[in-house]
């Protein structure tokens, strides 16, 4: 039975005759409503023999079995790892006490004290390779590719928590993630440090990139080049990858590619529309005032890209913008 401390029996301007008859007390009691019914009387509460619980704490409703809903309690904290907390029915009335005063406990059944451990599990290297990939991912690697980690020694399975595990990185390598690195993390609960551990990993990032389907050459526009999306390993390029939409026309190559070769941005530069020995327009613009000659580049350009020019008629070397391909904007 669950009986409420601070329910007052309204009975003080009762008037109080030595003795009452047992019928007349039923009948104050049941007209004031301090005595229960006993079809609404809650059950009894059961005491379990054991439980078990995570690191949150150690509920009400964990340790006792009832046929009605209980209020979720915290009456102390869960046990350690590897540690058991038994409590006796007594202890369990003193914490409820202090968690919630208004509420006490009777006819108790059941076991006369409960054993307390912690939820377990067993961690196997494929939740742990899981657990290191997602932090490692996100805290590392990033947006570069997908991480894919393997262990170079065998995981002898772990005890721990039976609950949400998170790593937190103690030491790395100053590189970062490598092809081969040593990482030393610890698992941790919402509350606890589960434990620290040093293992081994060898590390792959794939990414889908340009490849070069067949050998490139230098000179050729990217628009004609034959070229592909593939999967690979990006983990030892350690410069920018060549980012394009395909069939791009504003590109040509800066360098020959051999074919299965990975194309980075250094390969590729904007395909020149103005060439050296070209004749072209040079205008000067100075307020209201446009000026036009005619120059002979002596280099290639592409649009936006200074070069040098020379004044066909004073033979004046000059250096412009390239505005399109027979126009170059003349610097003062």
């Amino acid at each position: 039975m669950i009986i409420l401390h601070n329910f007052k029996v309204p009975v003080g301007n009762l008037p109080r005759p030595k003795f009452w008859p047992k019928i007349v007390l039923a009948i104050i009691g049941f007209s004031y409503g301090f005595i229960n019914c006993p079809a609404a009387e809650p059950s009894g509460l059961q005491l379990a023999p054991v439980a078990e619980v995570t690191s949150e704490g150690v509920f009400f409703q964990q340790v006792v079995k009832s046929s009605q809903p209980l209020p979720a309690l915290r009456l102390c904290d869960a046990p350690q790892m590897g540690a058991t907390l038994e409590l006796s029915r007594s202890q369990i009335n003193d914490f409820l006490a202090v968690a919630a005063p208004n509420l006490m406990t009777t006819n108790w059944s059941g076991a006369d004290s409960i054993r307390i451990s912690r939820r377990a599990r067993t961690l196997n290297e494929a939740s742990l390779i899981t657990l290191l990939t997602e932090s490692l991912q996100k805290n590392y690697v990033k947006d570069r590719g997908d991480l894919e980690l393997n262990l170079t020694q065998p995981w002898d399975a772990t005890v721990v928590p039976d609950e949400p595990l998170t790593v937190k990185v103690l030491e790395l390598p100053t590189e970062g993630v490598t092809r081969s690195f040593i990482v030393r993390f610890q698992l941790c609960t919402a509350t606890d440090i589960v434990g620290t551990w040093d293992v081994t990993l060898q590390a792959h990032i794939w990414r889908n990139v340009w490849v070069a389907h067949s050998d490139l050459l230098r000179g050729e526009l990217l628009a004609d080049a034959d070229v592909m999306q593939d999967r690979r390993d990006i983990l030892t390029a350690h410069e920018p990858l060549a980012d394009f939409p395909q069939n791009d026309a504003t590109l040509e190559l800066a360098d020959s590619v051999p074919a299965d070769h990975i194309l980075f941005a250094r390969d590729l530069k904007l395909r020149a529309i103005i060439h050296r020995g070209q004749v072209a327009d040079a205008v000067v613009q100075d307020g209201s005032l446009n000026v036009s000659a005619k120059v002979q580049a002596l280099e290639d350009g592409a649009p936006g890209q200074l070069i040098r020019a020379r004044n066909v008629v004073s033979q004046r070397d000059l250096t412009g913008k390239v505005l399109d391909d027979h126009t170059i904007e003349i610097s003062l």
